[in-house]
């Protein structure tokens, strides 16, 4: 066989591999694509039942997106460890209807944290709080800016860490 022609066919098989190899990779980072996407869907979506819980003074509503775990923080004056602490200081500082007002979030960003695998299990999410309401109970901030550490268990995302400025 020519030399020419075992260069033709080296070069063509070479070629080949590096295609099949290059539309693997771009599956993966279609599907990779696609979960985030999800994710951050999912996410967005539970942000969007927090507020509509808050809005009709549902709190245990509310505190459905957080994790029911002894180890859920929140920190703001100052630290609440574990899922039923944090739902008693929402509902003592915030007793009324006129307490809890209208809940607006804004300026949203959604951080997925991908381990080095390409799997998605934690993502953190920061954004603004706005309360428009009548009256204060012992939460006296109208205005902040929250982190939210998420974490994916189960199919779900749940808060498992909550830093809101108060």
């Amino acid at each position: 066989m020519p030399a020419r022609s075992i260069f033709r066919r080296r070069t063509m098989l070479a070629l080949a591999v590096l295609l099949a190899f290059l539309g693997l990779d771009y599956a993966n980072l279609n599907a990779q694509s696609a979960e985030a996407k999800q994710d951050e869907a999912a996410i967005r979506a539970a942000l969007d039942l927090q507020v509509t819980a808050w809005n009709r003074s549902d709190i245990p509503a509310f505190m459905e997106t957080y994790e029911n775990s002894p180890e859920t923080t929140f920190i703001g004056k100052s630290v609440a460890k574990g899922f039923e602490p944090i739902l008693e200081r929402y509902k003592k500082a915030y007793s009324t209807h006129e307490q809890m007002g209208t809940l607006t979030f804004n300026e949203l960003n959604i951080r997925l944290l991908p381990t080095s695998t390409g799997t998605t299990e934690y993502a953190v999410v920061t954004g603004h709080f706005h309360l428009d309401r009548a009256a204060r109970g012992e939460g006296t901030k109208d205005d902040g800016i929250f982190s939210l550490l998420w974490h994916k268990s189960g199919g779900h995302w749940k808060i498992m860490l909550d830093h809101t400025s108060s």
